[in-house]
C-alpha cells in the first residue's frame, strides 16, 4: 500500500513512538497551562494589524477563538497522530487560507506556542536532562509537522490560483471575442424593433404584446454581454464622495422582491462616505440582493444588511438571508466566473463583485450564518477624516 503524505512528512522528521509517549507525558503537564498559553497567543496576535485583520470575527471572537486553541493544543499533544489527525489539521490549514492568513504570521505564531510549551519543560524536567531533551525534540518535529501540513495546503490554495487563473485567461480571450460579436446582431435586432414599434398602430394587441417580449429579453442579453465584458476589462472607475446609504436605496429600487421576502438595513446611514464609483457599487448591491431574494423566493425569508467600523477608516458591510445558504462543495469556487448552481444566470454575478470591491480596495467573503443561511462580509476603505468632514451633508 503506498505512503500517505502524512506518513511521509512523519518518516521525514523522525517522528516515532518515543516521540509519542513524549508528548503525551507532556501533555498531562501542560494541559493546565492552556488557558495562559492561549492568552499569550492571542494578546500577541491582537498587537499586529495584518494578523488582527485576518481574525474571523474580529476581536469579539477571541475567546471562542482561545476555546479553539486549547483544544487544538491538546489534540497537538495527545494524538492520536493518524490520517484523522492529518485530515483535521488540513481543514485547520484550509482555513487559514480562506481568511488570507499571511504565511508568516503563521510562523510566528507557531513559535509562540514553541517557546511556552519548552518553557513549562524545562520547567518540569530541569534536573532530568535526557526527559528535557527527547521532550524538546518531540516537541520541534510535531509542531515542524504542522508546519509541514498548513505550507502543503497554502501550497494547494498556490496551485488552485495558477488553474482559476489560466481558466479566466482562456476565458477573457473567448468572452472579448464572443461579446464584441454579439454586440452586432443585438444591435440589428434593436434597430427592427424600434422601426416595428414605430408602426404599432398597425398591429394587434397580441402582436405589440411580443414586441415587449423581444425588447425585454434583448435588454437581459445586453445586460449578460456587458458584465462578461466588465470582466475582462477595467472599467475606470468614476471616483467621487459616495454616500453607501444612498447606494444602497437605489439598488432596493431595481430589485424586485416578492412579499414574502422582507428586506432591513442598519448602520449604513452613520457611515462617512467612500471615495469610488456610484454606480459600480450600486451595481455590488444589486447583485448581491438580487441572489439574496432569489434564494428566497419559494419559501420567503428575510435580507438584512448591518454596518459597522469595527476599526478606523473601514467600513465592515454584512449582508445575511434566511435561505439555504452555500453547500459546502461550492464555497472555494463561488466567486469564480460561470460557477452557479441557479436555474438562471450564469455564474457571473459574485465574481463581478469582488472584481468591483477590489478595485475600490475592499474585499468581500462568504461566512457560514450558524444553522441556515448565507452571510456575506464586505469591507471598504473609508474616506480620510478630514476629508469626509467637509464633504457631510447639510441640514439645512
Amino acid at each position: 500500500m503506498a505512503e500517505t503524505l502524512f506518513e511521509e512528512l512523519k518518516r521525514y522528521v523522525g517522528f516515532d513512538e518515543g516521540d509519542a509517549q513524549a508528548l503525551v507525558a507532556l501533555h498531562a503537564l501542560a494541559k493546565p497551562h492552556f488557558p495562559r498559553i492561549a492568552r499569550v497567543f492571542y494578546d500577541r496576535i491582537l498587537e499586529h494589524e495584518g494578523a488582527r485583520q485576518a481574525l474571523a470575527g474580529g476581536e469579539s471572537q477571541v475567546g471562542h477563538l482561545r476555546g479553539t486553541l486549547e483544544a487544538w493544543m491538546g489534540q497537538l499533544l495527545h494524538g492520536p497522530w493518524d490520517e484523522d489527525y492529518y485530515d483535521l489539521r488540513c481543514r485547520i490549514g484550509r482555513m487559514h487560507v480562506r481568511i488570507s492568513l499571511p504565511q508568516h504570521y503563521m510562523f510566528g505564531a507557531m513559535n509562540i506556542l514553541r517557546q511556552e510549551l519548552n518553557a513549562v519543560i524545562d520547567a518540569a524536567w530541569l534536573d532530568q536532562p535526557e526527559m528535557l531533551r527527547a521532550t524538546r525534540v518531540a516537541l520541534g518535529k510535531i509542531l515542524d509537522l504542522e508546519l509541514a501540513i498548513m505550507l502543503h495546503t497554502y501550497r494547494e490554495d498556490l496551485l488552485a490560483q495558477q488553474a482559476r487563473s489560466e481558466r479566466l485567461s482562456t476565458f477573457g480571450q473567448l468572452v472579448g471575442s464572443i461579446g464584441h460579436e454579439l454586440r452586432n446582431p443585438l444591435g440589428v435586432i434593436e434597430t427592427s424593433l424600434y422601426i416595428l414599434r414605430g408602426r404599432s398602430a398597425a398591429v394587434d394587441e397580441r402582436t405589440s404584446k411580443h414586441l415587449d417580449r423581444i425588447g425585454e429579453q434583448v435588454g437581459i442579453a445586453n445586460r449578460i454581454v456587458s458584465d462578461l465584458l466588465d470582466m475582462i476589462r477595467d472599467r475606470p472607475l468614476q471616483r467621487q464622495e459616495v454616500w453607501l446609504d444612498e447606494v444602497w436605496q437605489e439598488a432596493l429600487k431595481a430589485v424586485h422582491r416578492p412579499e414574502s421576502v422582507t428586506v432591513s438595513a442598519e448602520g449604513l446611514p452613520s457611515l462617512p462616505p467612500v471615495q469610488g464609483d456610484a454606480g459600480q457599487l450600486r451595481q455590488v448591491f444589486v447583485n448581491l440582493l438580487e441572489n439574496a431574494v432569489q434564494a428566497l423566493e419559494e419559501s420567503g425569508g428575510t435580507v438584512s444588511l448591518s454596518a459597522t467600523t469595527p476599526q478606523p477608516g473601514v467600513a465592515e458591510l454584512v449582508l445575511e438571508d434566511s435561505g439555504p445558504g452555500v453547500s459546502d462543495a461550492i464555497r472555494r469556487r463561488l466567486f469564480e466566473p460561470l460557477m452557479t448552481t441557479k436555474a438562471r444566470g450564469i455564474g457571473l454575478g459574485l465574481p463581478l463583485v469582488r472584481r468591483i470591491l477590489e478595485r475600490h480596495g475592499g474585499s468581500i467573503v462568504y461566512a457560514p450564518r450558524p444553522g441556515a443561511g448565507a452571510r456575506f462580509v464586505l469591507r471598504l476603505p473609508l474616506m480620510p477624516a478630514e476629508d469626509a468632514h467637509a464633504s457631510v451633508p447639510s441640514a439645512g
